[in-house]
């Protein structure tokens, strides 16, 4: 039997070496080659010679032989998984694969520590530095509890690809904060939204001005989302003004669309004339501006009663007190022993009695321009600690280390004692005590209308009982012109009060408050007790013409009567409290759908009222973010932080795959993913 690689020639009458014939150039010493490969063999007598066979003299003896190579050749040859092309794809796959999971753990440690609010950059990020910073410290972490990870990052990593340098960073950090605004944008859809528009300087003293929307989504429900932080060079309100258009305009958002703006209450942008209410007005005639109530009383009572000069001097005297008190440490801790020995003394007097989490150590509270009830509780805190901050000043004003610690001590000592500081800091407890009870239930039932215009008239009604009693406390005690009760009750007590209900008379207007009644007709409470036709038609003819066209305006009505009959007997609707839970039971029952006029104007109405705690949220961020030791951080890089930080829940939805496909199209990169 003739071996495989013999190939016979009818054409030469001859026999050749298929193998070495294509692979094998010169003979290489080997006589038979080039019969086999060139001449062709004839001589088949000497095939049976035994050992001098002229097919075994060929292949040889040596692996090395030249039919021996060719026969090596032939078979990676024909060895399709060892050709080049599929080599280099494998090889192209698992780079990619080891791309992508080195991208991976950069994503996550971005994720982890805007989370936390913690910093990226390090001092020293050499290899060799003890700490190289938390970004890649994070990633030396994970790399430690994953081997396969360990071989592809840090200094495993190819040079141009290791995805840890802060630029890459940044990107990754802004590609998620695209995908959040672009996630809010479709929320939003074609609904009507409103604007709150807050501002603060941020560590380095520079202007923020922090943009939330407020919207129903497509499920009914109430979402107040923090959308931009955009730095100002000035607080203009032509310059807002231009930055919330802008950001509105690249995010395909109409001005027209606005139904509700709300500001921080300061007078460039509530101006009635010139600020930036008025402006948007122009160019939204129906973009009513609604304060959030709770910090609208707030301005309003405190702020007010601020404006008499005596009131003012008495919380500039609080102030100065409290930080002589506890403005180091070890005044901090007499005071503490001051106040056990305080609680200790009235135990046994029997003036208090003891039990679990009772006669706790506190400390005096300071008070804040933006903290509601900041003033209120520092009032409170020194009424509490009024003999132990005795005590301490009284000790600081003997054994002071200087002139001027002594003397500090020694002004603030003779404040807490005079009358008149004393008086008016139980003064100011009554009124205030009014309004932090009250700001506090309207934070709480801020996501509906109810009780909230009851809830102001209500402190109307306190505010006017007290300058009523003091009329007549006046009339039954006639005295002189020029006495001290004459000072405190006409120059202190009743300008005080006159102040207050003066600032809100001007605060809530006639209008905000006719729309806030008039909405209050469909608050679904008590089986629809509010429920009025007539309110509700008003409603929409004089604040929402342009949501409503004639003919719906026209049909309203028979909507109305149809609509209450339906809600009053259907099982999913006739048990609910605020029009939050109505709008979104509607969506639930399908009734939004055949109700599809009242639907339209909840969502509307729903965007009145609103709490300030995504602003208060945000500027909170601001300062967890952008510290002293990172002082230096861009508007940017800072913006996106904290859009991830206060949007978590949006950014867990994205997919790492996502991120990673977002990167890849986002510059023309030579490295495959």
């Amino acid at each position: 039997m003739f071996p495989s690689w013999l190939e016979y020639s009818p054409t030469n009458d001859a026999a050749y070496c298929l193998l070495c014939y294509l692979s094998t150039e010169k003979p290489n010493g080997n006589p038979t080659a080039d019969v086999f490969t060139r001449k062709g063999f004839k001589a088949w007598r000497k095939i049976n010679s035994g050992k001098c066979c002229v097919f075994l003299k060929h292949i040889g003896e040596s692996p090395c032989s030249s039919h021996n190579n060719a026969v090596k050749a032939s078979q990676d040859l024909f060895n399709q998984s060892m050709n080049i092309r599929f080599a280099l794809n494998e090889q192209s796959s698992e780079q990619i694969l080891h791309n992508r999971l080195r991208l991976r753990c950069s994503i996550d440690s971005v994720c982890c520590l805007t989370f936390q609010a913690c910093a990226f950059r390090g001092h020293d990020e050499k290899p060799s530095s003890k700490n190289r910073g938390n970004f890649l410290e994070m990633v030396k972490l994970l790399a430690s509890y994953n081997d396969e990870l360990a071989k592809v990052v840090l200094e495993n990593a190819p040079y141009n690809g290791k995805y840890t340098s802060h630029a890459v960073q940044k990107e990754l950090l802004q590609i998620m904060s695209c995908k959040v605004k672009h996630y809010i944008r479709e929320e939003i859809g074609d609904s009507k939204f409103c604007i709150i528009v807050d501002k603060s300087c941020d560590e380095s003293l520079r202007e923020q001005m922090a943009i939330i929307l407020r919207f129903v989504d497509k499920h009914g429900c109430i979402q107040e989302r923090f959308f931009e932080l955009v730095h100002v060079d000035d607080t203009m309100a032509i310059t807002l003004k231009k930055e919330v258009c802008d950001v509105l305009s690249m995010h395909g958002l109409n001005v027209s669309d606005i139904r509700r703006q709300g500001y921080d209450g300061a007078s460039n942008t509530r101006g009635e004339w010139n600020g930036l209410q008025a402006l948007f007005l122009k160019d939204c005639p129906y973009d009513y501006y609604i304060h959030c109530f709770a910090h609208r009383l707030q301005l309003a009572l405190v702020a007010a009663s601020r404006e008499v000069f005596a009131i003012h001097d008495f919380f500039s005297h609080l102030t100065f007190i409290v930080n002589v008190a506890c403005s180091s440490t070890k005044r901090n801790d007499e005071l503490q022993k001051a106040i056990s020995a305080e609680i200790i003394n009235l135990l046994e007097i029997g003036e208090i009695e003891s039990g679990k989490g009772q006669n706790q150590k506190s400390n005096h509270k300071r008070t804040g321009d933006t903290r509601w009830s900041s003033n209120f509780g520092s009032i409170c805190s020194m009424i509490n600690l009024h003999n132990p901050t005795c005590v301490v000043l009284q000790e600081i004003r003997k054994t002071g280390s200087s002139y001027t610690t002594r003397g500090d001590a020694n002004v603030a000592y003779k404040l807490l004692k005079s009358f008149e500081f004393t008086l008016i800091l139980h003064i100011m407890k009554e009124i205030m005590g009014i309004t932090d009870r009250l700001c506090q239930a309207l934070q709480q039932k801020s996501k509906d209308i109810l009780n909230a215009m009851q809830l102001v008239s209500y402190t109307k009604t306190l505010i006017q009982k007290l300058r009523d009693d003091e009329r007549e406390g006046r009339a039954r005690h006639q005295m002189d012109h020029i006495t001290v009760g004459q000072h405190f009750r006409v120059n202190l007590f009743c300008v005080t009060i006159d102040q207050q209900l003066q600032e809100l008379n001007h605060r809530f207007c006639p209008e905000t408050m006719e729309l806030l009644i008039l909405s209050n007709s469909l608050v679904p409470k008590d089986v629809y007790k509010a429920f009025d036709i007539d309110n509700i038609c008003a409603l929409v003819h004089k604040f929402y013409p342009l949501d409503f066209g004639e003919q719906d305006k026209k049909s309203l009505r028979y909507h109305l009567h149809y609509f209450h009959l339906d809600v009053v007997s259907h099982p999913g609707l006739n048990k609910l409290s605020t029009m939050s839970e109505l709008c979104e039971a509607l969506k639930t029952t399908g009734k939004a759908d055949t109700h599809y006029l009242v639907d339209r104007l909840i969502r509307l109405i729903l965007t009145l009222l609103v709490s300030t705690a995504t602003t208060e949220r945000s500027f909170s961020t601001m300062k967890l973010i952008k510290t002293r030791l990172r002082n230096k951080m861009e508007d940017e890089f800072l913006a996106d932080g904290m859009m991830l930080y206060i949007e978590k829940e949006i950014v867990d939805q994205f997919s790492t795959d996502s991120i990673i496909d977002e990167f890849k199209s986002k510059k023309d990169r030579t490295v495959k993913f």
